[in-house]
């Protein structure tokens, strides 16, 4: 099934000094709702965190259910998917959301790609424990990972993204945030293509010069190439599109929406 307008997901990282109450929360979910996103990361919920939030994820999903909008991934501890893998899964199951990913690679392991490998193998316990609860399990990047594990190594590059995809088996997925990828230099749709069947979620947010640096942008305000990336994603099997943006430079609710009209008259989702 082609990617549409319906497969478009906020990851709320980008409006996370608005999550801080119920209220807060509330209001934020409506107006993603009312922009015409379907889905959400639920990411950065301060209303939801500590030992005692505010917000429940039975009440989140009440919440969700309220505006029409499904919850397509979260971003989780690694420690406590570890220690407390009943209690995610139950967290996860109420939430009616079946990917749990991590932000980053947990420290603790070796240096180098000797601890990349290290963490992909220990990891395989976990993932096994989510997939029986009907729970993928995902890695997102951003552009370390992209270190070549032996500078200046003639022959085909190898980084520790390389190794993490090499040694992760077949149940490690990945939540690859496309401006990552690029702002490492490597190449984010030769990526996607590399991963096909591996993406059910992916991060994307575009990236525009401020004078002499980069600065993130809501999608189609930079210069990454939409026309190349999104016709890959829905070859890829991609199943929603997350817009985030880690740093506005107006409004975040504005950027939002702006990255969603950009979207919704891009051909790519409109075939």
């Amino acid at each position: 099934m082609a990617l549409s307008t319906s497969n478009l997901a906020v990851q709320m990282f980008t409006i996370r000094d608005f999550l801080k109450t119920d209220q807060g929360l509330a209001e934020s979910l409506e107006k993603a709702s009312a922009m015409g996103y379907k889905g959400v990361q639920m990411s950065a919920v301060a209303a939801m965190g500590g030992d005692s939030p505010e917000v429940s994820a039975t009440r989140a999903r009440q919440l969700l259910d309220d505006n029409g909008l499904t919850c397509v991934a979260t971003h989780r501890s690694w420690d406590d998917l570890v220690h407390k893998t009943e209690q995610e899964i139950e967290f996860h199951q109420i939430l009616g959301c079946d990917y749990a990913a991590i932000g980053g690679r947990p420290g603790g392991y070796s240096e180098g790609g000797a601890g990349w490998i290290e963490w992909a193998n220990e990891a395989q316990a976990i993932i096994g424990k989510l997939k029986a609860a009907g729970i993928k399990f995902g890695y997102h990047n951003h552009a370390h990972e992209f270190e070549r594990v032996v500078r200046g190594a003639t022959g085909g590059p190898t980084t520790f993204f390389d190794l993490l995809v090499n040694n992760g088996g077949p149940d490690l997925l990945f939540e690859i945030d496309v401006y990552w990828i690029d702002h490492s230099g490597a190449n984010a749709r030769k990526w996607i293509e590399t991963l096909n069947g591996k993406v059910p979620v992916v991060h994307i947010k575009d990236k525009e010069m401020d004078a002499s640096k980069p600065i993130m942008a809501p999608i189609g305000e930079g210069n990454l190439d939409w026309d190349e990336l999104l016709p890959a994603l829905d070859k890829s099997g991609t199943q929603w599109i997350a817009v985030e943006q880690d740093e506005c430079f107006r409004d975040p609710f504005d950027c939002l929406k702006s990255s969603f009209e950009f979207l919704k008259n891009h051909p790519a989702l409109n075939a």
